[in-house]
């Protein structure tokens, strides 16, 4: 490949909002990767203080979970890095990659996002806890846009 092939890849990536883009040709791989200014946390998690929210009627005990739901909790949110289409699974039939309460390592494979009909594996880039999963399943995502909230170990 040479550079005038390596800036095509560049203005495809810009001209169709691609963050990520790898291809193989004549035995050499290519793998381009780009954040945008102004978007914090897309290299790594972004710290946030977060007000949990209890709508439960009264129970025994409930007086001390809203106690502790009413301090701030510190989270890290994982953004999706493209536009596309988000899945918890491999295929339908599969377990969830993960689920809330499971806790997570960097590298560890925590969704799909489809875009142009190639599947992207997300990986968490942190260790933690799962707060909460903040997209439903098949549902479109844009870039930038808060896909989990993780408790950090």
């Amino acid at each position: 490949m040479n550079i005038k092939e390596i800036k095509e890849m560049i203005n495809l990536m810009n001209e169709n909002g691609l963050v990520e883009f790898e291809v193989e040709k004549e035995g050499m791989r290519i793998r381009l990767k780009k954040t945008a200014a102004g978007f914090e946390g897309l290299n790594g998690p972004v710290v946030i203080e977060r007000q949990g929210a209890v709508s439960v009627p009264a129970a025994p005990g409930q007086a001390a979970l809203e106690a502790q739901d009413k301090n701030l909790v510190k989270a890290a949110e994982i953004k999706s890095p493209m536009v596309g289409t988000f899945y918890r699974a491999p295929n339908p039939e599969a377990p969830a990659y993960v689920e809330v309460g499971q806790m997570i390592e960097p590298g560890q494979v925590i969704c799909i996002i489809e875009a142009m009909k190639l599947m992207n594996e997300i990986k968490s880039e942190i260790r933690g806890k799962i707060l909460e999963i903040l997209v439903d399943n098949a549902e479109p995502v844009e870039f930038g846009q808060s896909l989990f909230l993780i408790e950090p170990l």
